[in-house]
């Protein structure tokens, strides 16, 4: 199943117009998209298996389940820093990105030096690839040395003024994320969520206010007691 054509016909006859419209409503860029459920996409993926070739010519075609398709037969060991740079400028949507990030990106050795260099970018998704990619090496990095994320909470800090909507929702999914990650980094993420409050910037009071009641949760503090 290495056809382009014939993949994009078999991706239009799973499609379904009702989810095209839910995709839609969840902000979702439906400008190229079909409406076909991620499941169905994976299931496809396993079909095709790893095809790191196709992974590539699939996301030339520019449709969004297309793009998804690619994202779940892309092979990471063979992910370089170009091909990182080069999808994370095509970044319409909040679901390609995370999920470029999560299947992709974070298994990378560029996932660290990605992270710092996209924080200050002025693009929308490239800002919320570097916060994505935070928050994902939290929860699956799991030998990441607490360094790394001490270093992330500096940015997070330091980026928290950002109120657009798909940027502080990563800011905050990263704050959280570290924060949920061990005793000592809930620690500092809690110290680093008072700091943005003492910023006085109302467009960052919400990262913080929302990751502290989570971070202070009866079931996160349980967590870091049973560790």
């Amino acid at each position: 199943m290495n056809d382009i054509d014939f993949i994009l016909t078999e991706l239009r006859s799973i499609s379904e117009p009702e989810y095209l419209k839910k995709m839609a409503h969840f902000g979702i860029d439906i400008s190229k998209a079909f409406g076909v459920r991620v499941p169905n996409i994976r299931k496809l993926a396993k079909q095709i298996g790893k095809n790191q070739e196709l992974s590539l010519l699939l996301w030339e075609t520019r449709f969004h389940e297309a793009r998804l398709l690619a994202i779940f037969i892309g092979d990471y060991k063979e992910v370089g820093e170009a091909q990182i740079n080069a999808w994370t400028k095509d970044f319409s949507s909040w679901d390609i990105c995370d999920q470029a990030c999560g299947n992709l990106f974070v298994k990378t050795p560029y996932f660290k030096s990605k992270a710092f260099e996209f924080a200050g970018a002025k693009e929308e998704f490239v800002k919320r690839t570097s916060f994505v990619l935070m928050a994902e090496a939290a929860v699956h990095l799991k030998k990441e040395p607490n360094e790394t994320f001490l270093s992330f909470l500096v940015i997070i800090e330091r980026e928290a003024y950002d109120n657009r909507n798909f940027v502080k929702k990563a800011i905050n999914w990263a704050l959280r994320q570290i924060g949920k990650r061990n005793a000592f980094l809930h620690q500092h993420a809690i110290e680093t969520a008072n700091n943005i409050l003492a910023q006085n910037n109302k467009k960052a009071n919400w990262i913080a206010l929302d990751a502290l009641r989570e971070l202070n949760s009866d079931a996160v503090l349980a967590r870091h007691d049973r560790l």
